[in-house]
This record gives structure tokens, C-alpha cells and sequence, in this order.
């Protein structure tokens, strides 16, 4: 008996140290100081002095665009990575949900590369409302630009923080819920989205509702490799979880049963 809790307490140290050791390598590749990654603002709001330029050109203040509730994607079109399975998947929920495209939500789309102009936007636009395989309002999926000042005031706002390297960035891939009145409400993470949690979000940005997304529970299974720009499943944390687990429940079992069998030992007596 002792020789087994030994051993189960050894294995818990060990699903434990690995456990914490993968945390703070996660929590250091997401740290703002690396500028790589997901800083939630709930319940702020979107600077009100904060301009981007459309696919005519022409300067537009982005707290007038938001005039209902708002689904805000920071990308750059010449992104070779996660950008684009981004967009098409945002494609595809509109494709979709049930909410009604120009009417019940909007999707604005900000190149956070100062060297991007309103022809690659356009072109980019027309690319994915091409993806969506129903009829839709098409000026309810909006495409910008923006110059590096009003890049730098709108993903610091948002929380939205990437790291030039070289032609390129390393960024994660969100969407971000914003109320009609400007207000943060949700960051939904990754480059798929179900159409139900999708719409859930967009409700309760319509009633002005905050709350962390689902994906801080995914956050710890899976981890964002700037290199591959892309998530990836963290094996040694999970795996280091389930053996806490495991070893818990052996535990328990073993120390509540002898317990219950004194107990029914003494009422026999």
C-alpha cells in the first residue's frame, strides 16, 4: 500500500513539474513584451480618433462604420500563413449562420501592414465574397487599409499583438465581437469558428454582453508556434493533466475505501 502512494505521488511531482513547466513556456510565448499574441480587451472600446481607409481611398473614422454588431479581423493579404484559411473560414460561417450579412452583423477587415493600399484590398474582397455560396448583402464585409499610426492606436486597443520578421509578420488569428456602440465583447480564436458559438457571440454583442472566450479552455491544450504560424496540440501538458488526473483518482480510491471497510468492520462488531 505504501509503496503504491509512493509511487502514485511520484508520478503526480511529475505530471505536475511538467504540467507548470509548459505553462510558463506558453504564457512566455504569449507574453505582450513579445508582441506576439492575444491580449483580451473586454469591454473597452474602440478608440473613437481611429481611422482606416476604404477600397475607394478615402479615410473613414472606424467608430462611425460600427453602427451594428461587428465581427473586426486584423490581417495582412500578403500573409502566407494562417490569414487566409482566417478569411475563408469567416467565409464560410457567413455561408453558414442563420444571421443575415449587412442586417444582423458586419465583418471589417483591417490589413495591419502599412505597406498594403486599397488595390490589394479590393482584389482580396473580391476574393472571399466569391467564397460564400448565398446570396448576401456584399457591403456588409468591408476591406481596409490603414497607415502605421492607426495600425499601431487599433491593435493596442484590441489587444492584437504580432511581430514583424522580415516581408512578414508572426501573429495569431482571431476575430473580435464588437458592440454597436464600440464596446469589446469577445475574441474568438483560431481559423475555424462553429456557427453556433459564431452566433452566439454576434447576440451578445447586439445586447452589449462581455465575457473570456471559449478558448482560454482550448489555450491549454493547444499553443500558438510563431515559427509555423499556426496552433498546435501541446502533448507534454496534456498529457502531464491527465496523469495528475489519473493518479488523483487512484488516490482517492485508494484512501476512501480502507476507510469504508473499518467502518463496516466496527458496525459488525
Amino acid at each position: 500500500m505504501k509503496k503504491i502512494l509512493g509511487f502514485l505521488i511520484i508520478l503526480m511531482a511529475y505530471g505536475w513539474t511538467s504540467t507548470a513547466q509548459t505553462i510558463k513556456a506558453t504564457q512566455d510565448i504569449k507574453s505582450p513584451e513579445l508582441e506576439i499574441g492575444i491580449v483580451e480587451h473586454l469591454d473597452e472600446f474602440i478608440p473613437e480618433s481611429l481611422t482606416v481607409i476604404d477600397t475607394n481611398g478615402k479615410t473613414q473614422n472606424l467608430r462611425t462604420l460600427i453602427n451594428k454588431p461587428t465581427v473586426l479581423m486584423w490581417v495582412y493579404y500578403r500573409c502566407p500563413g494562417i490569414c487566409s484559411p482566417l478569411m475563408t473560414s469567416m467565409a464560410d460561417v457567413i455561408s453558414k449562420t442563420d444571421l443575415v450579412l449587412g442586417k444582423d452583423f458586419q465583418v471589417i477587415t483591417i490589413s495591419f501592414d502599412p505597406r498594403e493600399g486599397s488595390d490589394l484590398a479590393i482584389k482580396k474582397r473580391v476574393n472571399y465574397l466569391n467564397l460564400i455560396d448565398k446570396p448576401v448583402d456584399e457591403s456588409g464585409w468591408q476591406f481596409y487599409t490603414a497607415d502605421s499610426a492607426n495600425i499601431a492606436l487599433g491593435t493596442e486597443a484590441t489587444g492584437f499583438r504580432y511581430k514583424r520578421t522580415g516581408n512578414d509578420f508572426m501573429h495569431s488569428a482571431v476575430i473580435i465581437m464588437i458592440s454597436p456602440d464600440g464596446k469589446i465583447t469577445r475574441y474568438l480564436q483560431g481559423t475555424y469558428f462553429l456557427p453556433f458559438e459564431f452566433k452566439l457571440a454576434l447576440v451578445e454583442a447586439s445586447q452589449g454582453k462581455s465575457g473570456p472566450t471559449i478558448y482560454k479552455i482550448l489555450q491549454f491544450c493547444y499553443t500558438y508556434d510563431p515559427a509555423g504560424q499556426q496552433y498546435v496540440l501541446n502533448v507534454t501538458k496534456v498529457a502531464g493533466t491527465i496523469i495528475i488526473a489519473i493518479a488523483l483518482v487512484v488516490f482517492l480510491i485508494l484512501v476512501i475505501k480502507p476507510r469504508k471497510k473499518v467502518i463496516i468492520n466496527k458496525e459488525n462488531q
